[in-house]
């Protein structure tokens, strides 16, 4: 398997479900090398003791937890069949790429979480709007790849409501 892609738990709740996706979602708009329809969200009793698993489990349900793995070899370019080579710097840049996308989830998390309270006119005509950078190609993402070496890390955020 090429690209870098996340493992997320499953929820019985369907909207905590769905906000889960979004974290992901934003990673695959920000960065080249990031699969979302690699990403899988399962609760298989093999990883039952992965961190992902055990503090998914023991945290509220405003906090999401992912394991975040990355190819050792390639990955692929969208819309392309180009693999590009990982390197040092290309780490290194999927590491800002996922801290760009914290912000991106918290700038989106409170720009919703406003929407929800009256706010006086006066209020948003001063308001900053929101700009997400939408390059990510759709449509790039490669599935049936075969599995490669990879690296993970696990990865944890909370949702303030």
């Amino acid at each position: 398997m090429t690209n870098g892609f996340m493992y997320g738990n499953v929820f019985e709740d369907e909207e905590r479900f769905h906000r889960q996706i979004i974290f992901p979602k934003l990673l695959c708009q920000n960065a080249e090398d990031f699969s979302f329809s690699s990403t899988s969200f399962n609760r298989d009793a093999v990883k039952a003791g992965t961190g992902r698993r055990f503090l998914g489990g023991l945290l509220d349900d405003t906090s999401y937890c992912y394991t975040l793995e990355v190819s050792f070899y390639s990955y692929i370019v969208g819309g392309t069949s180009s693999t590009v080579p990982y390197s040092e710097e290309t780490y290194m840049k999927l590491g800002r790429n996922v801290a760009r996308t914290f912000l991106d989830y918290y700038r989106l998390n409170a720009i919703t979480e406003r929407s929800l309270v009256p706010v006086s006119s006066t209020w948003k005509e001063k308001a900053i709007p929101y700009r997400c950078s939408y390059h990510r190609i759709q449509g790039n993402n490669q599935a049936a790849n075969k599995p490669e070496k990879r690296t993970h890390t696990t990865l944890k955020h909370t949702h303030s409501s």
